[in-house]
């Protein structure tokens, strides 16, 4: 067969993947399913067998890079231990992870391994003899621990985590209160046994801000202020500290300029309130970034940063005395548009939020971008907002490492994905790429499929199959099936590789412990389950 016929045959190929898979995607969503819940669609041959199954001998490259989403999955294909649903039995199937999201998987192929980050505020606190607690929902619950803790999984002494379940099998914008309920209480516990440090992350405002509900935004905002009176008159009694923050912005945002629904993290700012109920003045933190957080903890705490810090106190000529403790409450997603026409926060009845604004200082603290160690002009995440919160200090983020690989051409060179490329290609088998069908989420984009296909195609690598997992959060609503054709369009231009699997992110990145999603996206990806692409 002549190339130009070869090439032909391959790109139609790549448009019947693509084209069954938006078909079906359509007809979904006609039925009421959404991108994120999308039930898995699977390509089939012309007798009714699924194409490109994961099978013993082939290898994986898990083009995602956050972790707490990622875990359950990566978990079902290389966790001999677990016991959650039945799984096939691979005696050698290299499953490649682009960074180190958990230290369960150090010992799986790690295409860019991370440098832990040291002396943290959970470490410093630990070390200098105080309790702490971290309490937020499971939604929220690895950004508490994980990340707060510089990529360190294991607690630090005296350190003690509460998890709060967050509710399953229901739509969130149903239940816009969550278990904000249930963390409030947590809470107040842990300031009745007097601990050192309390933090907490209300998840709620990042939740539901992902959502195109309006009245379940308002309601939202609302149900965090009910809470946020309950601990913070709390801990003033206890006479704490109090610090309110947020990790970066999102639920501020109603509409795009085109009349849209916002369901997407933002650029604003967000604010910092400092509440020291034994001062006859209020403080008034000065203008800073989330980085800065720590040493401010620290100083109230009395406790000297580290050199590795170099945030900045935010209230250096506050004098907060001795033997204080620290109530510090992280509003997820709550960040500070200035526009209130447009801000569901503003819209929404906040008598205690906006007396907080009205009796205190507060200042606006950089959330998003290279002041969090992601791109310029780059929204924030919940990742890059709790790492740097817990840092002390400004963490280079993975889509920046990752992106400076693609733009330097190491990416391309990358030792751990060139040799499972290798391994695959002397097997005669077969290449898989799982990846998020997205251009911005802080999870990942299709950049980086992309990029292993060319890699790919540079080696000589023709049987490589795209298994793509529909966002539904950082893309706006129904925008799936532009995007596998974009995809389809980009694929072309390398001349390698075919779209075979279609399936929500609430699905395949599940990350509340429900093993039931994680075995349907498993049992799609190894046995073809799900609804023949098409049909």
């Amino acid at each position: 067969m002549p190339k130009s016929a070869g090439i032909s045959l391959e790109n139609t190929n790549r448009a019947r993947g693509s084209a069954a898979l938006a078909k079906t995607v359509k007809d979904l969503y006609e039925r009421g399913q959404t991108d994120y819940n999308m039930e898995p669609i699977i390509l089939q041959d012309a007798a009714g067998n699924a194409v490109g199954r994961i099978k013993d001998g082939d290898a994986v490259v898990f083009c995602c890079r956050r972790g707490e989403r990622e875990i359950q999955l990566t978990e079902a294909f290389t966790d001999p231990q677990l016991n959650q649903f039945p799984r096939e039995v691979f005696t050698h199937l290299p499953f490649v992870i682009l960074t180190l999201y958990h230290d369960k998987f150090k010992d799986l192929p790690v295409a860019f391994a991370p440098s832990k980050v040291q002396a943290t505020l959970g470490e410093v606190v630990s070390q200098a003899g105080f309790s702490q607690v971290r309490i937020a929902e499971s939604e929220k619950f690895a950004h508490v621990t994980f990340f707060l803790n510089g990529g360190n999984n294991q607690p630090y002494p005296q350190e003690e985590d509460i998890r709060i379940p967050s509710l399953k099998g229901v739509p969130f914008d149903q239940y816009p209160e969550l278990s904000l309920e249930k963390v409030a209480q947590a809470v107040i516990e842990a300031i009745h046994r007097g601990t050192g440090l309390v933090v907490t992350n209300f998840a709620n405002g990042d939740v539901i801000g992902h959502t195109s509900n309006k009245a379940a935004k308002i309601a939202c905002a609302q149900f965090v202020d009910r809470h946020l009176r309950e601990v913070v008159e709390k801990a003033n009694a206890a006479g704490y500290v109090v610090i309110i923050t947020a990790d970066h912005g999102n639920l501020e945002v109603l509409e795009n300029a085109d009349g849209s629904a916002h369901v997407s993290h933002t650029t604003n700012p967000v604010s910092c309130l400092i509440i020291d109920p034994a001062a006859a003045e209020t403080v008034t933190p000065r203008e800073g970034k989330l980085a800065d957080i720590a040493p401010t903890v620290l100083s109230i705490l009395r406790v000297t940063p580290p050199a590795q810090m170099t945030g900045k106190n935010l209230a250096p000529e506050h004098d907060f005395g001795v033997d204080r403790k620290v109530l510090l409450v992280i509003l997820d997603g709550w960040g500070i548009s200035g526009v209130p026409e447009n801000d569901p926060i503003a819209m929404a009845e906040t008598p205690f939020w906006d007396s907080l604004l009205a009796r205190y200082q507060h200042s606006l603290l950089e959330a998003s971008g290279e002041a969090v160690g992601l791109k310029a002009g780059k929204a924030g995440n919940s990742e890059a907002g709790h790492i740097n919160i817990g840092a002390g200090r400004v963490v280079l983020q993975d889509d920046v490492r990752l992106d400076r690989a693609m733009q330097d051409g190491s990416f391309y060179t990358n030792e751990v994905i060139c040799d499972v490329i290798e391994g695959v290609k002397a097997r005669g088998k077969n290449l898989h790429l799982i990846g998020l069908l997205t251009e911005k989420s802080s999870h990942g984009s299709m950049e980086y499929p992309l990029a292993v296909l060319k890699m790919a195609k540079d080696a000589g690598l023709q049987h490589v199959f795209l298994h793509m997992i529909l966002d539904g959060r950082s893309t706006e609503p129904g925008s799936a099936p532009a995007l596998l054709k974009k995809l389809e369009d980009l694929m072309n231009e390398i001349g390698v590789g075919q779209i075979v699997t279609g399936i929500g992110r609430g699905i395949a990145l599940d990350r509340d412990g429900n093993y039931n999603k994680t075995q349907i996206a498993y049992d799609a990806l190894v046995y073809g389950k799900g609804r023949g692409a098409g049909k």
